[in-house]
């Protein structure tokens, strides 16, 4: 088995940036923010663990729950009138 030369000098690279105190810092900013649709999912929705097995059924169930948040959210834009033009055209 080999590694690649490239990979090893990337690697080294990479570990140099994240050790710097700058990238300390970035990485405990990462660390603490959420990601804005998976913080409402987490939050709002209480979604905690797939509730189905296998690669399908996880995948039928990320897609149901991100339908779930756009519609959720053009529902929102609707009631708040921004999305009316849209809809009655």
């Amino acid at each position: 088995m080999q590694v690649s030369k490239k990979f090893v000098k990337k690697r080294e690279i990479s570990y140099k940036n994240i050790t710097t105190e700058f990238g300390t810092k970035l990485r405990m900013n990462i660390s603490i923010q959420v990601e804005g649709a998976f913080g409402v999912l987490k939050s709002d929705y209480e979604f905690n663990r797939f509730l189905t097995r296998g690669k399908n059924s996880v995948q039928t169930e990320f897609i149901l729950l991100c339908l779930v948040t756009t519609l959720t959210k053009y529902i929102q834009k609707y009631k708040m009138k921004e999305l009316r033009i849209i809809f009655m055209n």
